[in-house]
C-alpha cells in the first residue's frame, strides 16, 4: 500500500519557490546572486496598517474569529467591491481566507468532482493546475499568443468549453505575463460564457491596483452583471498593500458558494489570523493615496526592464498592462550555445545557464504552461534591475 496519497502524486513542486530557494542556496554559498523570481513587492506595509495591528493586539483581539472573517472586515470587503468595482455584495456573501491561495483551494474543493474541467489560459500562475488536480478536477490549459498580448481569445474559449467544463479562471492583470483585459476584451469572453450556463468564473484580481498608463481595470461581474450568480471574485491585500506575509485573501460570490466554502474552511483552518484581519480592515478602509505613488514607481520599473530586455540579443519583450512581471520570449536563443559549449534546448536550459553564468535568477516559461519564455519580476529597486538587465544582455551576447 502506497504511503503517499494519489492526490499528492498529481502535484508538482512550485517552480517559482524552487528557483527562489536555489538563488538563496547559491547566495549562502558565496555567489553574488540577483533574484528576479519572487512575486512580492519590495515596499514595506504602510505604517497606518501596522499601527492598526498593534492596536488590535493591545485591545486583546487575539481570540478565534468567525470562520468566514470578522464582521468589520467582511463589511469593508463588501464596501470595497461597491466603491471600486460597482459590485453589490452583502457582507454575508464575502469570505476571508489565509491568503488568496486558500480562497482558490476552497473554491475548488467545495465544487469540483472527478472529471470536472477547469479552463486555464496559459501562461498561468503555477499553482492553478495543481490546485485543480488536488481537488479532483482536470485542468484544461488553453494557450494564448504573444501577438494577442497573452490574452485568451473568445473563439479559443468557446472551443475549449465542453459539457464537463465547471470553471474558467481569469487572472487580470496576470501572473506571469502582466497582461490585463480591457472592458471590450472581457465583454467578448463574457458573451461566450452567457451561452454556456454550466461554466462558472473564478476571477483572480489580486493585481487590480497595479495597472499602468491610461488602462482602466474591470472585473468580469462588473462587465456582465448577468454572470454575478456564477462568479467568484477573488482579491487580497498582499500586492497593493505590500502585505504578503500577513496572509489575507478574500472573495465574494453567490450565497450557496460562500456557504459551502465557509463549511469547508470550518473543518480545515477556521478563521484567518485575527491580528492580520484587523490590519486588513485598516488597509481597505484607510488612506489609499500611497497606491498611485507606488504604482508610478512600478510603471517606471516596467518601462526600464522592457527597454533593456528588448536591447538584448535574441530576446523579445512585450510591454504588459499591469502586475510587476514581464514575460520575454527567448525563442531565438534556443539552439544556441553558451561560452562553455552547452547547447540551450529549452527555456529551462536558458534560465539555468543564465543563473550559472551571470547569477541572475528568473523563472522558465514552461513552469507557467507556455514557452519558450521566462518571467522577470521587477518588484525590486531600479539599481538592482539595471544591474540584472545588463547581465542578461551580456549573457545573451555571449551565445553563439
Amino acid at each position: 500500500m502506497a504511503f503517499i496519497s494519489d492526490a499528492l502524486l498529481r502535484v508538482k513542486p512550485s517552480a517559482t519557490i524552487a528557483v527562489t530557494q536555489k538563488a538563496r542556496d547559491l547566495r549562502n554559498a558565496g555567489r553574488d546572486i540577483i533574484s528576479l523570481s519572487i512575486g512580492e513587492p519590495d515596499f514595506d506595509t504602510p505604517d497606518n496598517i501596522k499601527r492598526a495591528a498593534i492596536k488590535a493586539i493591545e485591545r486583546g483581539e487575539t481570540k478565534y474569529t468567525p470562520v468566514a472573517g470578522i464582521a468589520p472586515l467582511r463589511e469593508a470587503i463588501a464596501a470595497k467591491f461597491k466603491r471600486e468595482n460597482g459590485l453589490d455584495y452583502k457582507p454575508s456573501q464575502t469570505i476571508v481566507g489565509t491568503g488568496g491561495k486558500h480562497i482558490l483551494f476552497n473554491a475548488f474543493l467545495a465544487t469540483l468532482n472527478a472529471g470536472d474541467e477547469v479552463i486555464i489560459p496559459a501562461p498561468y500562475w503555477v499553482s492553478y493546475p495543481d490546485m485543480v488536480a488536488i481537488a479532483g478536477g482536470t485542468p484544461i490549459a488553453v494557450e494564448t499568443q504573444m501577438k494577442h498580448g497573452f490574452k485568451l481569445q473568445a473563439e479559443d474559449l468557446d472551443k475549449a468549453i465542453t459539457p464537463k467544463s465547471k470553471w474558467l479562471i481569469l487572472n487580470s492583470p496576470s501572473n506571469p505575463s502582466g497582461a490585463a483585459y480591457t472592458r471590450a476584451e472581457l465583454k467578448a469572453l463574457t458573451d461566450v460564457l452567457l451561452a454556456h450556463r454550466q461554466v462558472w468564473v473564478l476571477t483572480d484580481d489580486i493585481y487590480e491596483h497595479l495597472t499602468y498608463g491610461d488602462f482602466t481595470f474591470v472585473t468580469p461581474a462588473e462587465v456582465e452583471p448577468n454572470l454575478m450568480e456564477r462568479t467568484l471574485t477573488m482579491n487580497g491585500v498582499s500586492k497593493a498593500y505590500a502585505m504578503t506575509g500577513w496572509r489575507i485573501g478574500y472573495a465574494a460570490g453567490p450565497d450557496k458558494l460562500i456557504k459551502a466554502m465557509d463549511m469547508l474552511q470550518g473543518q480545515q483552518t477556521s478563521g484567518a489570523c485575527s491580528i492580520a484581519q484587523w490590519a486588513s480592515v485598516e488597509a481597505l478602509n484607510g488612506p489609499q493615496d500611497f497606491i498611485p505613488q507606488r504604482r508610478k514607481i512600478f510603471e517606471a520599473r516596467r518601462d526600464l526592464v522592457v527597454s533593456m530586455i528588448n536591447q538584448a540579443k535574441y530576446l523579445k519583450c512585450p510591454s504588459p498592462e499591469g502586475a510587476f512581471y514581464v514575460y520575454p520570449s527567448c525563442a531565438e536563443a534556443i539552439g544556441r550555445k553558451t561560452r562553455e559549449g552547452k547547447k540551450i534546448l529549452s527555456d529551462e536550459d536558458f534560465v539555468a545557464a543564465l543563473l550559472e553564468a551571470e547569477g541572475v535568477a528568473v523563472v522558465q516559461g514552461s513552469a507557467f504552461g507556455l514557452g519558450p519564455n521566462f518571467r522577470i519580476s521587477y518588484a525590486t529597486s531600479t539599481e538592482v534591475l539595471e544591474d540584472a538587465c545588463r547581465k542578461i544582455q551580456r549573457f545573451c551576447a555571449s551565445l553563439v
